[in-house]
């Protein structure tokens, strides 16, 4: 079975998760052709991303081809271009976007459904609820497989309106939630007919994490917070608590991993509030760093507004570190206040430094308790293997069911009968094996 992923930007440096989806989708046996609308901006650092880039196609990279696929699919089969022009157009009424942006949609949606043709691809899983599902729904309205999509959040349910999650969820073949909070914000903008197809398949963790020897929790009251620099993380609240925190712990340090557009505005404040021998900007890192950081803490902090369920959480309990998050989304179901971690109020930095304060003057025995139960929730929940299963019989279940255009009584539409002529877009030109490990 052949399956394409689909993505906004990939790979990309908080975009971990998703290939550890694929390899383990690959170890389940399918084949797996990445595709991504755009590049990256950041400049990539993990070594396995790198990689990734390589193997990945870009829809966008090949404009002329882009074009050239749309207007000839327009004149070749114009009934069925004009009801995906018409599902674009509502998608622009909706979502306020604007109609030239949705016809870059189309016309990107036409390129993928004859590569889904030429290269015998059976399902097409789009990541997240925005452009990605848009284009994925639009391609199959063209002629391409069934579709479906995971739903991450926040911005999905900050916007379920103007993305137009219930149309989204109706076309599609199934939704996946990662949490029981993110299913929940799914069945709320879906029509009740449809609550049938939104699945919940976790994020997860792989067997190197899982299986990582432990390091000792280190006797320093060191904190390390890992997320992309932006508002829905909470840095600016972890600074004013650690301004709070330091005035009791004057020995407590800071390490803030990522980067992102707040990185600025963050060391404004870390300078105005004379908090830089307390804490560390370290940038983007790849994934092996990112552990050394999560390793040499005591704790792992992440204060967020709003999210979906933070794999870095994930990967701290599989590191046998105890979190201190908050109450929002998902995190809830993984973080269990005095069982694994503490959960406080979003936005409090007074209960935040409280709470960092308590975590840090724990002893020993009390942190190996909760790393030791923070690893054995997600081994039991959030195995990569395990989860990837769950979603590869999805993907089967659907191939063996009857095609939609069937079922709506119009034949399927072939795109294989016509080519584009070779450009840049090597990759897609030289067929399958291009796109292949």
């Amino acid at each position: 079975m052949i399956i394409a992923y689909l993505v906004n930007q990939y790979p990309s440096v908080s975009h971990t998760f998703i290939r550890r989806e694929i390899e383990a989708m690959e170890q389940q046996g399918m084949t797996v052709r990445r595709f991504t609308i755009r590049r990256a901006r950041a400049e990539l650092v993990d070594p396995a991303d790198i990689r990734e880039a390589s193997i990945t196609t870009c829809l966008l990279e090949a404009k002329r081809r882009l074009l050239l696929t749309f207007a000839v699919l327009a004149a070749l089969h114009p009934i069925r271009f004009a009801r995906a022009l018409l599902a674009a157009m509502r998608l622009s009424r909706a979502g306020g976007a604007g109609r030239v942006r949705h016809l870059i949609y189309l016309a990107e949606a036409a390129r993928m459904a004859w590569i889904c043709q030429r290269q015998g691809i059976t399902h097409l899983h789009a990541h997240f609820g925005t452009n990605p599902a848009a284009v994925a729904m639009l391609c199959e309205l063209l002629g391409g497989p069934r579709w479906s999509f995971t739903i991450h959040g926040p911005d999905e349910f900050d916007h379920p309106t103007e993305l137009s999650l219930m149309l989204k969820m109706s076309r599609s073949a199934f939704a996946v939630a990662i949490s029981e909070f993110g299913r929940s914000q799914l069945l709320r903008w879906a029509n009740p007919d449809d609550w049938h197809k939104v699945r919940i398949v976790r994020c997860g963790v792989d067997a190197a994490l899982l299986d990582a020897p432990p390091v000792p929790i280190p006797r320093s009251r060191s904190l390390v917070c890992v997320g992309r620099l932006c508002d829905q993380k909470g840095h600016l609240i972890l600074l004013d608590a650690m301004d709070r925190l330091r005035k009791d712990l004057p020995d407590v340090s800071l390490t803030l991993a990522g980067d992102g557009p707040l990185r600025p505005m963050l060391e404004q404040r870390v300078a105005d509030l004379g908090l830089a021998a307390h804490v560390r900007f370290a940038g983007s890192c790849d994934g092996a760093r990112v552990r050394q950081l999560i390793q040499t803490a005591r704790v792992m902090v992440l204060p967020s507004f709003a999210e979906g369920l933070p794999v870095v959480l994930m990967e701290a309990f599989a590191l046998g570190r105890p979190v201190i998050s908050t109450y929002v989304a998902g995190i809830p179901e993984l973080v269990e206040p005095g069982r694994n971690g503490w959960l406080v109020p979003a936005g409090s930095a007074e209960k935040l430094a409280a709470t960092m304060a308590e975590a840090l003057s724990c002893d020993e025995h009390q942190l190996k308790r909760m790393a030791f139960h923070g690893n054995a929730a997600v081994k039991q929940r959030h195995d990569v293997s395990i989860e990837t299963r769950k979603l590869a019989h999805l993907f089967r279940s659907v191939a063996a069911e009857p095609a939609m255009g069937t079922q709506r009584g119009h034949a399927h539409v072939s795109l294989a009968h016509f080519d584009v002529p070779a450009d840049a877009e090597g990759a897609v030109a030289a067929g399958p094996s291009a796109l292949s490990h």
